[in-house]
């Protein structure tokens, strides 16, 4: 899997805005996901004590994707925790849905061992955008900080 992410300086002043990059929309998927993770924590300083799986359907893949980072902002807060790494699997269904059987790894707070990032709220809809560009696919993302 090859997939690229760039943090957008110049999109949102008091948001963090990123677009992720990939050949495939499982390369995105994933490229979208290390950069949430990135955003909120150094990942190389965080273990991989917590672990949660996800399992999604969508009918659409702009909405499962903006939906599996959601629910990783959403654990963040839930069990108060940063991530090292994640695993994400997607895969089009017969019907032309699509489902995602993703799993996150990481380890409860821990301000004097991790360099903690951003604090993100959500994932916002603004500038939003999931598309197929040339041989493969690219999302933009502001995130509320």
């Amino acid at each position: 899997m090859a997939h690229t992410f760039r943090f957008l300086d110049d999109i949102a002043m008091a948001d963090l805005a990123f677009e992720a990059g990939g050949e495939s929309l499982q390369d995105v998927f994933q490229g979208a996901t290390d950069a949430l993770i990135h955003a909120m924590a150094d990942p190389q300083t965080v273990g991989t004590a917590w672990q949660q799986v996800i399992e999604r359907e969508e009918e659409d893949p702009a909405s499962l994707l903006f939906d599996w980072l959601s629910d990783l902002v959403y654990w963040k807060d839930a069990a108060g925790v940063v991530f090292h790494r994640s695993e994400v699997r997607l895969a089009q269904r017969k019907d032309g849905s699509w489902s995602l059987h993703g799993a996150v790894y990481g380890e409860q707070v821990k301000v004097a061992k991790q360099e903690l990032r951003a604090d993100i709220k959500g994932v916002t809809k603004h500038l939003y955008r999931l598309a197929r560009e040339g041989d493969g696919w690219t999302v933009r993302v502001v995130l509320d900080v």
